[in-house]
C-alpha cells in the first residue's frame, strides 16, 4: 500500500507526522512525502523541514492520500497543480484523508461537496462555504473520505483508518508501539471543555490564522 502525504510550505508538523508514525508502521506500507516543488519543505514554526523528494506527478495513484493543515493552507486554496492532482488521485484512491485545515483544501478542490467533514475548531465555519457539511466530531468518515479535527486528532484518525485497512489487531499493535494512551494534564483540549478565558486566549493567539 502506498500512502502519499502532501506537504506545502507552512504546514503544521504534527498534522502529518502523527499519521505518518501510525500508517507507516502498517505491514507492506510505503509512505511518500509529495509536494509541488520537491526539496526541503519548512513548517509553520519555521524550525522543522521535511525533505519531500517526490513531485506530485511522481505519485499518480496512491492508495491513501493525506493532507494536513497549517497557516500555509491559505496559499493552497486556489485551483492549480495541487487541486488537479488531488482530484486525479482521488479517482483511484481507497482513502482520501485530511487533518486540521487540510480538509479546507480538499473541499476547495471540490472533493467534499455534500460530504460530512471536520476541521480545526477555528475554521469549522468555512467548510459550509466550500460545499461540505460541517461536523464538530473529532474524526469523521464519509464514503472514502476521512477527516480529522485539529492537529492531534490526526493520530485518532490514522489509528481508526489503520483498523479499517489492516484490521483492529494490527491497529492496536501500532497504538501500543507508539504508546498512544493520552492522559492530558488539563481539560482544555476542546472549546467545549476549556475555560472561557483559555478559549479567549487561544482566539487571540490565532487571530488572522483563520480568515473568514
Amino acid at each position: 500500500m502506498q500512502v502519499a502525504i502532501v506537504l506545502y510550505p507552512g504546514f503544521t508538523s504534527l498534522d502529518v507526522i502523527g499519521p505518518y508514525e501510525v500508517l507507516g508502521r502498517l505491514p507492506d506500507t510505503e509512505v511518500v512525502f509529495v509536494t509541488e516543488h520537491p526539496g526541503l519543505i519548512t513548517n509553520d514554526l519555521k524550525s522543522v523541514s521535511i525533505n519531500a523528494a517526490a513531485k506530485l506527478t511522481d505519485v499518480p495513484a496512491p492508495e491513501v492520500v493525506l493532507i494536513g493543515g497549517g497557516p500555509g493552507q491559505q496559499d493552497q486554496m486556489a485551483d492549480g497543480p495541487l487541486h488537479k492532482w488531488l482530484r486525479a488521485a482521488d479517482r483511484t484512491s481507497t482513502w482520501t484523508t485530511s487533518v486540521c485545515t487540510g480538509s479546507l483544501i480538499l473541499a476547495g478542490a471540490g472533493l467534499l461537496a455534500g460530504r460530512r467533514a471536520t476541521t480545526h475548531w477555528g475554521a469549522i465555519d468555512q467548510l459550509a462555504g466550500l460545499g461540505a457539511e460541517p461536523s464538530t466530531q473529532r474524526v469523521v468518515f464519509d464514503g472514502h473520505y476521512a477527516t480529522a479535527a485539529g492537529v492531534s486528532a490526526g493520530i485518532d484518525m490514522a489509528l481508526t483508518l489503520a483498523g479499517r485497512i489492516a484490521g483492529d489487531e494490527a491497529a492496536q499493535i501500532v497504538q501500543l508501539i507508539v504508546e498512544y494512551a493520552p492522559e492530558p494534564p488539563y481539560q482544555a483540549g476542546s472549546v467545549d471543555t476549556a475555560p472561557e478565558s483559555i478559549v479567549a486566549g487561544a482566539i487571540r493567539k490565532l487571530s488572522g490564522r483563520f480568515p473568514s
